[in-house]
C-alpha cells in the first residue's frame, strides 16, 4: 500500500514547515487529491491516522479534497471537467487532449499553532 509512504512523506513535509515557522503543532492539513493520482482517499486517511501520533500533526484535522479530472482539447481549446474517465473532447470529439488537473496530489494548506 503506497499510501503509507505518501503519508510518511507528507508528515515529514509538515514537520519541516512547522519547524520553519516555529510552530509547535499542526492543527489542520488540507490536501488535494486528483481522481487519477493513484491515491485512494480512504486508505490515505487510514495511513494518516496510523502514523500521525507522536508527530506535530497528532490531533490535526485531515481534510481531503478530491479533484475531478480536467482536460483541455488541443483541437478546439475546450476545457472540460470529466464525470467519467474518458479522454475525448465532448465538444469536437477529438482524442487530442491534455490533462489540466486531476492527476496529482498536493499539500494545499496547513494551520499551525
Amino acid at each position: 500500500m503506497h499510501e503509507y509512504s505518501i503519508v510518511q512523506a507528507l508528515l515529514t513535509q509538515c514537520e519541516d514547515i512547522a519547524k520553519e515557522n516555529e510552530a509547535e503543532k499542526v492543527t489542520k492539513i488540507v490536501v488535494k487529491i486528483g481522481k487519477m493520482s493513484g491515491v485512494e482517499p480512504h486508505l490515505l486517511e487510514i495511513a494518516f491516522n496510523t502514523f500521525k501520533e507522536k508527530t506535530v500533526c497528532d490531533g490535526a484535522d485531515f481534510v481531503m479534497n478530491v479533484q475531478p479530472l480536467t482536460i483541455e482539447c488541443n483541437g478546439c481549446g475546450t476545457v472540460t471537467v470529466l464525470e467519467e474517465i474518458f479522454y475525448k473532447c465532448p465538444e469536437c470529439e477529438s482524442l487530442d487532449v491534455k490533462v489540466v488537473d486531476g492527476e496529482d496530489m498536493f499539500l494545499m494548506s496547513l494551520e499551525m499553532e
